[in-house]
């Protein structure tokens, strides 16, 4: 009768239904093709982009963000959090099986007795208790479980895609910097060797205080251009250092932004991004998690059945403890149910259903925006493009503008009003050239960090391997006496 009691039991479970809705992935309305695009580009969306630019440097300075930056760190050990959690819910599938020994000695006095007894007592039992998942309440928690541990990797996959991109941003803003500075020096030595020359003219009467006044606000021009950018490199730096994982200090130079490449402009349809992104596959993980706890939360409505047995000996002496006639046992099959819960569950379903709308909006709202991202990358890099044709242009008809302004002066054709301009005008120029060269790479990196691709598991499979260096590196291994 046993048997067949666990065995009806054991059908029961197998032909159990889970109770709640079964996810689907949402229908999303996706664009058919970009605002922009370009024949000619190649699929590179997967490969390590940063290293199109050519620069050691900056291939180094990625690396060791992804060894040592600490958010990176922080969303590894979250992940090791979520699997316990997983494992902890996943045990709940599984009957629990435990051991336990008692000793004890009591004294009793009975009413009305003339003396007290005292006994010894021992006891050592195995115990086990299995919940029948017939609803699936457990097993929709375990989906749930398992969703969030996904999404946690896809939420450390979104970090090492941010960190790479950040590190590759400041590193260009820093070399973009370091080219403003090289400018602002270059005016400022060039305007001081002019100041010492019309110095010289003044103090011969060959050029008024007005000239020698003008000359000279256009050398302090120079000068006072110089700290702020000098500030913004040691605030790159500090920034960067951060990123790395390590105190603010100077940050190694590879190749100047002049000599940095272009990476190329990545291929993809618009649908390709649902299975790019990190950021959209944790939505989607957040989504399927929310989707199961429903299930989770009805299963609360029907009835509880457990399978639950205990098997030991009990005596009062220890010599007869382990004797056949020692022997206990005992099995049960409780079964639970709600009556009247004053609208609690019915609360529990509304919570999750509502929670799984809102992971629902929030999955769509980050496509959307996905796709967003893509298109301002690609108009940006474009339109920067073309903005950075037309400078160069500028800043080669201004250098000639004003060598011809410069050699009109010392002949006497013009006054150094028309010199002041032309050199005012090439200098700010120059400036604007070498940010907007900044802006094209930084709208490159975007258009990467947008279309997500294979290179995120690559770099976080490179993180993975430099944390692992790191730590065999800095393990003591064992020691002797």
């Amino acid at each position: 009768m046993r048997k067949s009691l666990l065995a009806a039991l054991l059908a029961l479970l197998a032909s159990g239904c889970m109770i709640g809705p079964d996810y689907l992935r949402p229908q999303v309305e996706t664009p058919p093709a970009w605002r922009l695009s370009d024949t000619a580009a190649n699929d590179l969306a997967n490969t390590a982009w940063w290293k199109q630019f050519d620069d050691p440097v900056l291939d180094d300075l990625v690396n060791t963000a992804l060894r040592n930056n600490h958010d990176l760190l922080i969303a590894t050990a979250r992940i090791d959090e979520f699997a316990g959690r997983y494992g902890i819910v996943r045990a709940e599938l599984f009957p629990q099986v435990g051991a336990g020994y008692e000793a004890s000695r009591q004294r009793n006095t009975l009413p009305g007795a003339s003396s007290a007894s005292t006994y010894n007592s021992y006891q050592a039992v195995i115990a086990a208790s299995w919940e029948i998942d017939i609803w699936g309440r457990i097993r929709r928690l375990n989906e749930a479980a398992k969703a969030q541990l996904l999404a946690s990797e896809d939420a450390r996959r979104a970090v090492v895609l941010s960190l790479v991109g950040r590190v590759a941003a400041a590193y260009i803003n820093l070399r973009d910097l370091d080219r403003q500075l090289e400018i602002a020096q270059a005016t400022a030595r060039s305007r001081g060797e002019s100041y010492d020359v019309f110095q010289e003219r003044y103090l011969g009467g060959v050029i008024s205080t007005l000239e020698l006044s003008q000359n000279k606000s256009q050398y302090d021009e120079a000068l006072a251009s110089i700290p702020p950018i000098e500030k913004a490199i040691a605030q790159q730096e500090n920034g960067l250092s951060v990123l790395l994982g390590r105190n603010p200090g100077p940050i190694a130079r590879g190749k100047d932004i002049d000599q940095l490449t272009l990476p190329t402009i990545p291929a993809g349809l618009p649908s390709d991004l649902l299975e790019r992104r990190p950021d959209i596959q944790l939505a989607e993980q957040n989504l399927i998690a929310a989707n199961a706890l429903i299930g989770a939360a009805k299963a609360a409505y029907f009835p509880t059945i457990s399978l639950t047995g205990l098997l030991g000996y009990a005596s009062n002496g220890l010599s007869q403890l382990f004797n056949s006639q020692s022997k206990v046992w005992q099995y049960s099959a409780p079964i639970t149910m709600p009556i009247f819960t004053a609208g609690a569950i019915a609360g529990q379903v509304q919570e999750a259903e509502a929670a799984q709308q809102q992971a629902l909006f929030a999955y769509q709202r980050t496509i959307q925006e996905a796709f967003r991202e893509v298109n301002d990358a690609l108009i940006n890099q474009d339109r920067t493009r073309q903005q950075l044709r037309a400078q160069k242009q500028q800043v080669q008809a201004l250098q000639q503008y004003s060598a011809t302004a410069r050699l009109r002066y010392d002949n006497g054709y013009t006054s150094y009003i028309e010199v002041l301009d032309a050199e005012r005008s090439l200098f700010n120029v120059q400036l604007q050239y070498t940010q907007t060269q900044q802006t094209q790479f930084q709208a490159m990196i975007n258009l990467y960090l947008a279309m997500g691709g294979g290179w995120v598991n690559e770099a976080a499979r490179v993180a993975d391997a430099l944390t692992t260096a790191s730590d065999a590196a800095h393990d003591p291994g064992p020691t002797t006496r």
